[in-house]
């Protein structure tokens, strides 16, 4: 009797959420200028507010004449000020939370969250799943456990903000009603080590009635594999129930074969876009491609088109940053973001691509430093994925990861690029898959096509890896779990070198 009027609960919350949902997407455009205004008028005594002339933003162009694009560096000297307890600086008082993220050339970010920001981070969440509910008109999934493949919840705190990975601080938020389902426990939550981690893991789950768990692909695979390992069984063997799947992080489609013949069974899959600045979409008809792209989320969105990024004009603006309005379907944008925890015209480091504007939703098509370039050709992870979907539907394989570099000076021949796979199922003709590859590269890249058909370069090159070579090199690197991912694309060798000795 209990779960089921959990479960009539639940259904009746998310039809009245989604009814509600409906205003924001009609107005999406108008409230992100509101959105501006009240953010540039809040933080108008800030530091950075004063430097900027803040009281005298009236309009959008305004505020991009006066606030030029920033990345982390840009911002760093404000963050270390806030970072020994200083207020009003960004934003103002001092921030709820820093999340600590890993991995940049100047060492860890520290992305601050403020107490007006945080809600949308777990409000975000909710919302994917109310979506989810209501467009399946059902809720079964609430009456078992949940898993959530995250950092360590434990934060430290650095001058009084609690400071840890934006996932741990996230479950110091999730909802009481969640709670009581949740899994693993706070001891298994907090070991660091990610293969001990995840062992634990599924000691703690294997026995339970799981039916939602979420997490990033390359962390639902090990944790998927371990289970299979151990009881010789597909993943909805042992797991009858389970409903759902959450995921964001990535772009899910490269791992979509191989986490389907982990599950062996029909599981939906609901596709979130968070990051540490904010939580940016989500996968509001799992039935659909597209991610609904939140308006209303205290966070104003520009868009510089990929090919324009990074240039600046004769003031050193950047040149052509648009908004909502201005944006056209099917084109790459470089995100950038003005929050209501302090990021002014930021960079995030994410491309977007618009697939529809009623409403408005997105894909997130790759990383602006993420991309193969050394020849002026430009590929970005969006094309090299779905050249390789679309190989897979010709020439069938199962990939656990692969990763592109250019090989600018060859032994012989001409340079090329190199693809360094990791094949679950090899092809039954890896020539005839190479060649398909090739080819559908060159129908989504020009630039690529060009290079080919002019003999500048001679076709891509397959580089087959052993078995778990990139859970080794992340192993190797000290990058095994957390946020890290192995970029799919590089402009150099740095990680193709150090892949070299996982060839087969």
């Amino acid at each position: 009797m209990v779960n089921f009027l959990k479960k009539y609960a639940a259904l009746i919350w998310a039809k009245n959420h989604v009814r509600k949902a409906e205003e924001f997407k009609k107005n999406a455009e108008s409230d992100q200028d509101k959105l501006l205004l009240s953010l540039t008028e809040t933080a108008k005594k800030t530091l950075f507010g004063r430097e900027h002339d803040f009281e005298n933003i009236k309009t959008v162009k305004d505020f991009q004449e006066r606030v030029p694009v920033s990345d982390y560096e840009d911002l760093k000297p404000y963050i270390e000020r806030v970072k020994k307890g200083q207020a009003n600086i960004l934003w103002t008082d001092t921030p709820e939370y820093f999340a600590k993220t890993s991995g940049t050339t100047s060492g860890s970010k520290y992305i601050p969250i403020s107490k007006e920001g945080m809600p949308f981070q777990v409000k975000g969440a909710q919302s994917a799943l109310f979506h989810y509910i209501a467009k399946k008109n059902n809720a079964d999934f609430v009456q078992g456990k949940m898993i959530f493949l995250q950092g360590s919840p434990e934060l430290e705190e650095v001058y009084g903000i609690k400071t840890g990975r934006l996932s741990g601080i996230v479950a110091h938020h999730i909802p009481d009603y969640l709670q009581k389902s949740r899994l693993p426990s706070w001891e298994t939550n907090i070991i660091e080590d990610w293969e001990t981690k995840v062992d634990k893991i599924v000691e703690e789950t294997e026995k339970e009635n799981m039916t939602l768990i979420s997490g990033i692909p390359p962390w639902l695979i090990m944790y998927f594999e371990k289970l299979i390992e151990k009881h010789g069984k597909k993943i909805k063997q042992i797991f009858p129930n389970l409903q759902l799947i959450v995921t964001g992080g990535v772009n899910y489609e490269p791992y979509r074969d191989k986490m389907e013949e982990l599950l062996g069974g029909k599981v939906d899959i609901v596709q979130t876009f968070p990051a540490s600045e904010g939580f940016f979409a989500f996968q509001d008809d799992y039935t659909k491609e597209g991610l609904l792209l939140l308006t209303n989320h205290g966070i104003f969105y520009e868009f510089i088109p990929l090919e324009e990024y990074g240039r600046v004009d004769s003031d050193q603006h950047s040149t052509k940053r648009l908004t909502l309005k201005d944006v056209e379907l099917n084109k790459d944008y470089a995100l950038i973001l003005t929050t209501n925890s302090g990021l002014w015209a930021y960079s995030i480091g994410d491309v977007v691509r618009f697939i529809d504007k009623k409403p408005y939703r997105i894909l997130v098509s790759g990383r602006t430093k993420h991309f193969t370039s050394a020849f002026g050709e430009h590929v970005i992870a969006f094309e090299v994925e779905e050249a390789m979907k679309a190989t897979l539907e010709k020439y069938p394989a199962q990939i656990t990861e692969f990763h592109l570099a250019p090989q600018v000076n060859p032994d012989e021949g001409l340079p090329y690029h190199e693809w360094f796979i990791e094949f679950e199922k090899v092809p039954e003709n890896l020539n005839l898959f190479k060649n398909e590859l090739d080819n559908q590269l060159r129908k989504r890249n020009t630039y690529y096509d060009d290079l080919i058909s002019g003999n500048i370069l001679q076709k891509l090159h397959i580089t087959s890896l052993k078995k778990n070579a990139f859970h080794e090199y992340a192993k190797s690197q000290g990058k095994l779990g957390g946020q890290n991912k192995t970029p799919r694309l590089a402009n150099d060798r740095k990680i193709a070198d150090l892949l070299e000795i996982y060839k087969l």
